[in-house]
């Protein structure tokens, strides 16, 4: 496969040249006005930052991106989908009032927010891969009604896959909450009976009609009308319905890369990632850990497969940050050992980069573009 094309910019800035109008120059290099755009519902999807967590990508190159598109004639929105855990995203209720704490709003980035799989979750479209894990992908409805997608990624370690790059941003961002519950779990969700407040909302929410009281007046599933869809996960505010987290990393990474494929297919897209507050962890959190390397640029390609293998290889190749997690885990410059590994041993970052190359998302050979 021929090497696909990743544009970067460095963090080096002049009079009359900041962080901003190089994003611009990027986008322009990169290709991104040779999208049809012209009155096409563009999907900019973006992780709106847990509340408390500072490493989010900063409004203000959100705002670029935003403008850029609005010049080439598109109508863009921000857009995420709720969580599968219970934070303040779990719902589009709080999962705006998020953003709108964060700086995500019309005023700030000329655009709205829209969550893309509705209130609980549960607006998605069915897109079909039939591919090694899933053969269909349970898209949010309004990232995949959206005639262009776009992603804007905070380039991050993450405790489950290593780091969380465009393919993590878009295949699980993406996904609705029954589709993040498909990647996490072979399994179907469970009653954690003690937290059951007996409100009946997941038995009013269940397609299978598999949720009824039990003689304790608690919710109770029946598993053999259960289809593991996780539409009780999504609706319960009380943390009773759970999914049972039983997937190995390398799975939930390759069915990732499935859910991502499942968003671009059939549409242009294009992706950007941010390689500055490389923190350890996923934005998930409400805090975040020092960064464990100095901000390194912004990147830019149609190919989100390459765009991440050449962040990740940024990141190695950069120096560590002492007093970062790296210093507590005795890492050591030299030693020539993959820094999120070092940090999350029992993660493997590369299936997910490789189950995406084989199922022809992209490839991980590339050529870095540099735009000053």
């Amino acid at each position: 496969m021929t090497a696909s094309k990743v544009y970067f910019t460095n963090m080096r800035t002049k009079p009359g040249r900041n962080m901003l109008d190089k994003l611009t120059a990027l986008l322009k290099k990169a290709g991104m006005n040779t999208i049809h755009f012209d009155n096409k519902f563009t999907a900019v999807k973006i992780h709106f930052g847990e509340p408390g967590n500072l490493a989010y990508i900063r409004p203000n190159y959100a705002a670029v991106v935003i403008r850029e598109i609005k010049k080439l004639g598109g109508k863009p929105f921000l857009t995420d989908a709720n969580t599968l855990y219970h934070g303040r995203r779990a719902n589009a209720v709080d999962h705006l009032q998020s953003a709108m704490e964060n700086g995500f709003n019309r005023i700030a980035v000329g655009c709205d927010v829209i969550i893309a799989d509705g209130l609980t979750g549960n607006d998605y479209i069915e897109i079909p891969i039939e591919l090694k894990h899933c053969q269909t992908a349970k898209i949010g409805s309004a990232i995949a009604q959206a005639d262009v997608f776009i992603s804007m990624t905070h380039f991050k370690g993450h405790e489950m896959t290593g780091f969380g790059g465009a393919l993590k941003n878009i295949g699980m961002g993406s996904g609705s909450v029954g589709g993040k519950m498909e990647m996490h779990s072979t399994s179907k969700p469970v009653i954690v009976e003690e937290n059951c407040t007996s409100c009946g909302i997941c038995i009013r929410n269940c397609a299978q009609h598999a949720i009824s009281f039990n003689d304790n007046k608690k919710a109770a599933i029946n598993y053999d009308l259960c289809v593991g869809c996780g539409q009780c996960v999504a609706v319960c505010q009380f943390d009773a319905a759970r999914v049972i987290w039983d997937k190995s990393g390398d799975t939930v990474a390759e069915k990732i890369a499935e859910y991502a494929y499942a968003v671009c297919k059939d549409k242009p897209h294009f992706h950007i990632s941010f390689v500055m507050n490389v923190s350890p962890d996923c934005d998930c959190w409400d805090l975040n850990d020092q960064a464990i390397v100095p901000d390194i640029g912004i990147f830019a390609s149609f190919d989100p497969v390459a765009l991440d293998r050449a962040c990740v290889d940024m990141v190695n190749q950069a120096p560590m940050i002492y007093g970062s997690v790296l210093t507590d885990k005795d890492y050591e410059e030299g030693e020539h050992e993959d820094k999120f590994g070092h940090i999350h041993p029992d993660t493997h970052w590369k299936a997910c980069l490789d189950h995406a190359e084989s199922i022809g998302l992209g490839t991980q050979e590339y050529e870095l573009v540099m735009v000053k």
